[in-house]
């Protein structure tokens, strides 16, 4: 496994298709989604073209043209009707009505996925890729970045992080024992770009005495959470990320991106975001190892 987001599958669980679906395209980028729009109703008018053809029920239209009912159905289906083309048979008529109210919903639907896309707050929290673990004055101190990829500011972000072990009984049962991290400050009144979590790994901590073989071998994870609120939606926002053993680096910190250009003002380099430089090994932590 990789360090990001862990993904957990379901099996034997009872399925919620439409429930999933929304999910499903709410997670979509927009250009996905609005691909997506654009097929079902390219779609639904082919499938009431060839329904028209069948049925030779449009008047005004060129016998055979599967042209003429394409767009005899957009017609219909967007409730237009210029006046030239028009059902003239029951069979006609029936298909009419059935895509009249399968245009009422696709404009329902179509309209509330829109809405909820656009309703959903604008703020997006980011993880830096690596965690690491280095002498703060003194006392090994695990680190990593939380940042507010946006133009909005995220007002009194909270984090919580959690330490996930493997652990077995001596009966042999394999169970992942879940440990909440000390943080030196849980709570930002704002989060503008950047914010360094730090962990003290002090004799109460439950990473104290950690080694990077020892992290491999209990299968560390760590699960970052934040939550806060978006100050141009005043709507909850939230990010998660995971990193296992191997995205945490031993004897590392991450590189300064914040400086000051002038008097009162300061520059963050945001491409250095999830840059890390090591730190020099001393008795007490003797990382990054030669």
């Amino acid at each position: 496994m990789t360090s990001g987001v862990t993904t957990v599958r379901l099996v034997g669980a009872t399925p919620h298709t439409l429930r999933d679906l929304y999910q499903l395209l709410l997670q979509l980028s927009w250009a996905s989604l609005l691909t997506l729009l654009i097929a079902v109703y390219v779609l639904a008018n082919c499938v009431f073209a060839i329904g028209f053809l069948i049925t030779s029920g449009v008047a005004n239209a060129r016998p055979g043209s599967f042209a003429d009912a394409f767009f005899f159905s957009v017609q219909t289906l967007g409730t237009i009707g210029y006046g030239r083309m028009e059902p003239e048979t029951a069979a006609a008529n029936l298909l009419v009505l059935a895509e009249s109210v399968v245009g009422v919903l696709m404009t329902a639907v179509f309209t509330g996925l829109t809405f909820a896309r656009f309703s959903r707050s604008s703020g997006r929290l980011v993880f830096s890729s690596t965690a690491v673990i280095c002498p703060m004055n003194g006392i090994p101190t695990l680190m990593f970045r939380v940042g507010n990829d946006s133009s909005s500011t995220v007002v009194d972000a909270v984090i919580r992080v959690a330490v996930v072990r493997t652990e077995r009984t001596l009966e042999g049962t394999t169970f992942y024992r879940m440990t909440d991290l000390r943080l030196s400050r849980d709570r930002s009144p704002t989060l503008n770009r950047s914010w360094l979590v730090l962990h003290p790994i002090e004799p109460d901590s439950p990473l104290y005495g950690g080694t990077p073989e020892r992290f491999a071998k209990d299968e560390i994870e760590l699960v970052a959470s934040v939550i806060g609120t978006d100050d141009t939606s005043m709507q909850q926002v939230h990010g998660r990320y995971t990193y296992d053993g191997e995205g945490v680096v031993w004897g590392a910190r991450h590189l300064d991106i914040l400086s000051e250009v002038a008097p009162n003002t300061f520059e963050l380099d945001v491409r250095k975001f999830d840059a890390v430089v090591p730190t020099a090994p001393t008795s007490d932590f003797p990382y990054p190892k030669g």
